[in-house]
């Protein structure tokens, strides 16, 4: 990442001497749609770099910033809250960073625990549902309700 003349962080341009790529092969090296480039630059999460020569070409610094940007969707962040991880990124505000992440993982654990009393209840409702019960399957009477 290099900074721009607001100080934001943002890509590295072709002319400054990384390898350019096109915008279907930055999104096939980042494993992702064309559309889904678009739609991050739309959101402001990659610029959109100049045309030279009626194509535009992205460095490696922009597949870098693609990967981070799956990363932290994989994690759970939301787009807004990327855009301010890589906004501290270029404000190097580690603690506001870190706010970010324990809340994540707040989260996370709250969704674990709800999908391990979803993954007990149902267990339970197999057993109730086994070979040799008689009567209507717990499990779908449970839907019903």
């Amino acid at each position: 990442m290099v900074r721009s003349q607001e100080g934001n962080s943002r890509p590295a341009s072709h002319s400054q001497g990384t390898a350019a790529l096109t915008i279907g092969e930055l999104a096939a090296a980042g494993g992702v749609g064309v559309e889904t480039i678009r739609f991050y630059q739309r959101r402001g999460l990659l610029e959109t770099p100049d045309r030279a020569g009626g194509i535009r070409h992205y460095g490696q610094a922009y597949l870098r910033r693609l990967r981070f940007i799956r990363q932290a969707q994989m994690a759970g962040f939301t787009l807004e809250e990327i855009r301010e991880l890589l906004d501290l990124d270029a404000s190097e505000d580690r603690s506001r960073a870190r706010e970010l992440a324990k809340n994540r993982v707040e989260a996370l654990d709250a969704k674990i625990a709800e999908l391990q009393r979803a993954r007990d209840a149902l267990r339970r409702l197999a057993k109730e549902c086994g070979e040799g019960s008689t009567g209507p399957c717990p499990i779908l009477a449970s839907f019903d309700a």
